[in-house]
């Protein structure tokens, strides 16, 4: 059997690619690492790293153990969140990944109402279009704007949204409210440009706009600057219809141009659907979101 204490200066030696940082990390000196390592090489009988004048390079064989290595430690820091994860109090770190759209726009303004419940949360909010690796520990928890395909993931669809043309009251009594979409190619288009990262529905139908001959654009990569734009009445701008709940005077234009149904997803690894932390989370968000299809029925007359 390997010895746990020589498997883990091997990762941390892995890790930092040198002796004397990993050392540093492990507060053992560099004789004391290096000691460990050829002895856990000789009881493998195999070489783990080749040795260079700028560092350590894993070996093939050095790779194949620092992949088991990385798959114990992410299960040994999810047995410790599920110890830290007290019955009766929520505390602790949540890091929760999602879009900077959806992140900015429509989580973050909502979140008092979670800290009021449970004021010992700490939250790292992680705004970005890049999807981060939940079962390798980047983020507890993500939101996003379609069906997560990595495995070992407990998925929750949430709710959907539509990609739509809104203006400001003030803009369209400036410049006139566009009948159809040929008229767009007198108003300027705020959007993201095709290119980048985005919903793909939206991406449609900022291709199909250009089809118009839109002489003046702005782009920015993220909607929250769009709807920055928006509202300040530079132009009509492309955005998720969420939106409407806390900027309820913004005016839909051309629905003819609404993309279908963008379904959201909530996502967390299997092996913390015992977290207390991610829970209340899931719990608080759920509640939000039957709140929002509350209020729209509300509105809706009968």
């Amino acid at each position: 059997m390997m010895d746990w204490d020589k498997l883990r200066i091997f990762h941390a030696v892995a890790d930092a690619g040198s002796l004397t940082h990993a050392g540093d990390t492990l507060n053992l000196s560099q004789s004391a690492v290096s000691r460990q390592i050829r002895a856990l090489e000789t009881s493998l009988n195999t070489t783990l790293f080749h040795r260079h004048a700028r560092g350590l390079i894993l070996t093939e064989q050095g790779e194949l153990l620092f992949d088991a290595t990385s798959a114990m430690i992410k299960r040994l820091d999810a047995a410790a969140a599920r110890i830290r994860d007290s019955e009766e109090e929520v505390f602790g770190e949540l890091r929760v990944t999602t879009t900077t759209g959806f992140g900015s726009l429509w989580l973050a303004p909502r979140l008092p109402k979670l800290y009021e419940q449970y004021p010992d949360l700490k939250i790292d909010l992680m705004l970005e279009e890049r999807v981060l690796d939940l079962p390798m520990r980047e983020a507890d928890v993500a939101i996003r704007m379609k069906e997560p395909s990595q495995a070992d993931l407990i998925r929750k669809r949430l709710m959907t949204v539509k990609m739509r043309l809104y203006a400001t009251p003030e803009y369209l009594a400036e410049r006139g409210t566009p009948e159809e979409m040929a008229d767009m190619a007198g108003h300027r288009l705020i959007c993201q440009k095709i290119s980048s990262t985005q919903v793909s529905a939206s991406a449609t139908l900022v291709r199909h706009l250009m089809t118009y001959d839109i002489r003046s654009l702005l782009t920015v990569n993220n909607y929250f600057g769009v709807l920055q734009g928006v509202i300040n009445n530079l132009g009509i701008g492309i955005l998720p219809d969420y939106v409407v709940q806390d900027f309820p005077t913004l005016v839909p234009v051309l629905p003819e141009g609404d993309t279908g149904d963008v379904p959201v997803f909530l996502a967390y690894p299997e092996e913390l659907r015992h977290s207390k932390r991610i829970e209340v989370f899931r719990d608080f968000v759920m509640e939000e979101i039957f709140a929002h299809r509350r209020r729209m029925q509300e509105v809706v007359p009968a």
